[in-house]
């Protein structure tokens, strides 16, 4: 009869574990699947605001040396990620391809100049960053006229920034509800060893003596959960890149390693918290009141 009890009782507590394992998991996976989200989403506003292009018209009278110094010096700008050389051969063609038809032989010359195109870093893709440089580019001789649609920009911007306000809302209410669910998990499996708990502190047990093997137990099942949601998690990312190919330019294995370490970081931590906040709160109850 003792062998039966002892061997249901371990049954149960496998169980707690078990159940307690997969809810912090899918807790965690729904924050790891909004950490990638919050990601991609910064990757995707950084690629469209660094392919918002600065045209720079060369002056017809240029040479050629001049463009190529005046590359350089574009190129050692903090603001500008990268430029390029459109001659006007090179932009005729492009154009006769756009067109379907050879404009050049129509009108018996090419009235297309060369130009720079000047790509910005995501930082510096505003009005106030461009009009310092145009004011700079503006200065060099090689340079005709600066083009770019401030407009586009302003909503680009905009647009960006609205969205992002949106998402980083969603992601707090989103992270309170994550918490509340895994204290919550972890209150319950802790009250099925209430009077475990208030047994070994009749017998003399001290209360860190007795929060530390809980503890214990919850960071590794944190540590579990995250591993298993992180696993999960480079499935969903493989599964997108399968289906969405072009979803490889948002790619970032430094932020995507920070958002899984911060997975298993959060798991352990909010799993430890709560188990010392929850077995605190029945060492301090009087054992009338572990019935209720």
């Amino acid at each position: 009869m003792e062998e039966f009890e002892v061997s249901d009782a371990s049954k149960k507590t496998k169980t707690i574990y078990i159940s307690t394992i997969f809810s912090i998991t899918l807790v965690l996976l729904m924050l790891g699947v909004l950490g990638l989200l919050l990601v991609h989403a910064k990757n995707l506003s950084n690629y469209v605001k660094e392919n918002i292009v600065l045209n720079i018209i060369v002056d017809e009278g240029a040479k050629e040396p001049d463009v190529i110094q005046f590359r350089k010096e574009l190129d050692a700008n903090p603001a500008v990620k990268q430029t390029e050389y459109v001659n006007k051969e090179v932009a005729a063609k492009n154009l006769t391809q756009d067109l379907g038809e050879d404009f050049v032989n129509f009108l018996g010359y090419n009235p297309l100049l060369s130009t720079v195109d000047v790509y910005l870093k995501a930082d510096y893709a505003n009005n106030k960053s461009i009009d310092a440089l145009k004011a700079t580019i503006s200065k060099n001789p090689v340079v005709k006229e600066v083009i770019y649609q401030s407009s586009l920009i302003d909503m680009v911007n905009k647009n960006i920034n609205t969205i992002g306000l949106i998402v980083l809302g969603f992601a707090a209410i989103l992270l309170v509800i994550s918490v509340a669910l895994i204290n919550n998990t972890i209150r319950l499996a802790i009250y099925s060893q209430r009077f475990l708990i208030k047994s070994m502190q009749l017998v003399g047990a001290t209360k860190n003596f007795i929060r530390k093997p809980f503890i214990f137990w919850a960071m590794l099942h944190g540590l579990i959960a995250s591993f298993i949601a992180i696993l999960i998690l480079l499935g969903l990312l493989y599964y997108a890149q399968k289906e969405i190919p072009e979803i490889i330019i948002l790619r970032n294995y430094t932020e995507f390693g920070i958002v899984l370490l911060g997975l298993v970081g959060l798991g352990i931590f909010l799993t430890a918290l709560s188990t010392t906040f929850a077995v605190s709160k029945y060492l301090r109850l009087k054992i009338y009141d572990l019935y209720r």
